[in-house]
């Protein structure tokens, strides 16, 4: 068999992966090594060279996108539809999985999934039920750790309270909202995992037949995977399976939403006789940034180890620019970004990259100022805005009446005279006899509501009804459209005037085109108002449009991840800030700042930019901060510092203390003026020198009074006092 078409475009590392015998096998792939490249090609392997049936692979991922990515470059190297394949997220394959056996699950056949909005929604008003005092016990907080012990496969039963009334107070709430749950066939983002995970350790029936049939694991981004991820894995995986992980150690940077590192060093352990592959040839960054990156990360005590390297340019040094403060180092990238795109280069393809969310709005104010468009990425995606659930709720409810998050958003919206009392009487009519919203809500319509509350209970009700009846037997997009249509949402949101309502409206057409471009899994047993639903749910959080305007592109190091740019700005490069405070005094916490300042430098393809600032405004606070403990880690040889437009007397960065000073004022500097010197005004009042510029009688000084902005003033006659 000619196996060249498989083989022909990898390297020898990547070779030896694809090729592995049959046995658990676990790739070490660092940044930029072809990790996609790899599983996608051992899927290939394993179906046209190994003769195994593509119905015995099991391909997981992290997201829907790299999912659908998978399936179409499988379906492009073999040249035949994969359809049947399974391949998808942990969330999706759990999910269609207990749709299959939605009975050994014991759950409703048409049960719902709920995001976390609507999670929190539904906690809110179980605390609300029960009368718990929200300032006491914070809804966010309740829902964090319901879905922990869920993500480390503990049901309220399990828990131990540990002596603690306060935890013990939690494992009630857990307790009662899994009742509301069950009662309402609803089913969150981290119950699909464990309810998934519980139906195969509970079925040995079932459990045998699908160890039977994915003899192959194929798994991405191995280090990010949770505990009740992994046990799925182990559990599917049994003593026969072939588990084949990619991950990389190094790039392990979610340690806050469950990820467990050390899955990657307990895998050998877990599956004795381990084939251990590295991939340490880089394809995206030049060979002074993975110098840099390899540096750094080699502080790190706990890691498999591995060096990436490439044949491809030495590069240009990075710059490292120390600023006074957030807003000169604003001007300095905003500076920089204008020479960039006057030389021809698109917008998208520069990236600012910040530790905290909080660092953007200077940088946003900068480029607004410039006129240089900009996105911050990470905004509320499509499935996430209000406008698309309201309209996603209306189907909900026509699929499954009982499900009282879709019913509680909706009852008066659009406003239906509906009011928070008339809900109130729902809520304590289904507490006191177990039943749904709907149901309460006919019967206090019946009995116990005045005449135009009852009308307008009845009316929302009947209008349910005959959304289900007039949509029943129309094609998909066409019951998304009638619902839009009768529920009044268009109306609704037309008399909010201007662009923020057209919007709405725009978006609410976009709706009914992704269901008219959906298409449903032959092999589903759903309807396909429910696969669509279910697909939205887990859609939504992910994913946003491909298609936006040339823009710089603003956003979190943690959400770079996956992401590579021709020019990244790392931002706001300060011990405290990054590495963050609550992870200085902690060894692993450390490490993972380590591995999110590994992951920034390696999303640069061609120049990097490191900036940080001596004082900077965060919080309403402003604070002085040393530069980042990570820069000291360069090597001097990789690094070209840039001083700012006026040399100051300060260290630039550690261990590198020469000092650099520079005074300005009369024609032989008597002043003794320097940037961050603190002045007082008669009129203006204290403030701190910025900026400086011309000489002698010519001289200005930019100074940011602290209640009356910045000025620039001409020294000569500004009688500035030094202080």
């Amino acid at each position: 068999m000619d196996v060249t078409p498989i083989l022909d475009s990898l390297n020898d590392a990547q070779r030896q992966a694809v090729t592995s015998p049959s046995e658990p096998a676990l790739v070490i792939a660092g940044a930029g090594s072809g990790k996609t490249r790899v599983l996608v090609h051992r899927a290939a392997w394993l179906i046209e060279v190994e003769g195994i049936s593509p119905q015995c692979l099991l391909a997981v991922t992290f997201t829907n996108k790299a999912a659908a990515e998978m399936r179409s470059r499988i379906e492009s190297l073999l040249n035949v539809p994969v359809q049947h394949l399974w391949i998808g997220t942990f969330h999706g394959l759990a999910h269609r999985m207990l749709r299959r056996h939605w009975r050994e699950a014991s759950l409703p056949q048409n049960f719902q999934i709920i995001d976390s909005d609507d999670q929190l929604r539904l906690i809110k008003r179980l605390l609300k039920n029960l009368e718990a005092d929200d300032s006491r016990w914070v809804p966010r907080e309740i829902q964090w750790f319901i879905n922990a012990q869920k993500d480390e496969g503990l049901r309220p039963q399990h828990i131990d309270d540990e002596g603690d009334p306060n935890r013990r107070q939690m494992i009630s709430f857990y307790r009662s909202y899994e009742e509301i749950c069950q009662r309402g066939g609803l089913v969150d983002f981290a119950e699909l995992l464990l309810r998934a995970h519980e139906l195969l350790r509970d079925n040995a029936g079932l459990l045998e037949h699908y160890r039977r049939r994915f003899q192959h694991l194929l798994v991405d981004e191995f280090q990010d995977t949770n505990a009740i991820q992994y046990a799925w894995l182990r559990l599917l995986a049994g003593s026969r399976g072939v588990p084949f992980v990619v991950g990389d150690d190094d790039q392990s940077i979610y340690r806050w939403r469950g990820a467990r590192v050390e899955h990657i060093h307990r895998f050998q352990k877990d599956f004795p006789g381990t084939n251990v592959v590295k991939l340490e040839q880089n394809y995206r960054s030049t060979e002074t940034i993975l110098n840099a990156a390899n540096a750094v990360i080699a502080n790190n005590s706990s890691r498999m180890g591995k060096n990436l390297w490439t044949d491809g340019a030495t590069g240009e040094a990075i710059k490292v620019y120390s600023a006074y403060n957030e807003r000169d180092e604003a001007d300095f990238i905003v500076g920089r970004l204008r020479d960039w795109i006057a030389q021809g280069h698109a917008r998208a393809d520069a990236a600012l990259l910040y530790r905290s969310n909080a660092q953007s709005r200077v940088l946003e104010e900068g480029l607004i100022n410039a006129r240089i468009p900009y996105r911050v990425y990470g905004g509320l995606r499509f499935f996430e805005r209000a406008e698309i659930k309201d309209a996603l709720a209306y189907l909900r409810l026509i699929s499954n009446r009982d499900d009282d998050s879709s019913f509680e958003r909706i009852v008066n919206k659009p406003t239906r005279g509906i009011g928070a009392r008339t809900v109130e009487m729902m809520r304590a009519y289904a507490r006191a006899n177990a039943c749904s919203l709907w149901r309460a809500a006919g019967a206090i319509a019946s009995d116990d509501l005045n005449g135009r509350a009852a009308n307008a209970v009845n009316a929302f009700m009947s209008l349910i009804e005959r959304m289900a009846r007039e949509t029943n037997g129309l094609d998909l997009h066409d019951k998304v459209d009638h619902v839009i249509h009768l529920s009044s949402l268009v109306e609704f949101f037309r008399k909010d005037k201007g662009e923020k309502g057209e919007t709405r409206i725009e978006n609410l057409a976009e709706l009914v085109s992704a269901a008219k471009s959906f298409e449903p899994d032959p092999a589903e047993e759903m309807s396909p108002l429910d696969e669509f639903l279910s697909h939205a749910a887990l859609e939504a959080g992910e994913g946003q449009a491909d298609a936006w305007e040339d823009c710089v592109q603003l956003m979190t190091m943690h959400s770079a991840k996956g992401l590579e740019f021709p020019l990244v700005f790392m931002c706001g490069m300060e011990d405290g800030l990054f590495p963050h405070q609550r992870s200085v005094a902690d060894s692993q916490g450390l490490e993972e700042e380590r591995r999110l300042c590994y992951v920034g430098i390696t999303r640069a393809m061609q120049t990097l930019y490191i900036t940080h600032a001596e004082q900077r405004r965060l919080h309403g606070m402003d604070n002085f901060a040393q530069p980042s403990r990570f820069i000291a880690e360069i090597p001097d040889e990789f690094i070209e510092e840039i001083r700012p437009r006026v040399q100051v007397s300060r260290p630039v960065r550690s261990p590198r203390q020469a000092q650099y000073a520079h005074t300005a004022g009369g024609n032989d500097n008597e002043l003794g003026i320097r940037l961050g010197q603190r002045v007082c005004h008669k009129k203006f009042g204290d403030g701190v020198i910025l900026n400086y510029e011309g000489q002698g009688a010519h001289a200005r000084v930019e100074v940011n009074f602290e209640n009356a902005g910045t000025k620039w003033l001409v020294l000569s006659y500004a009688n500035l006092e030094l202080m």
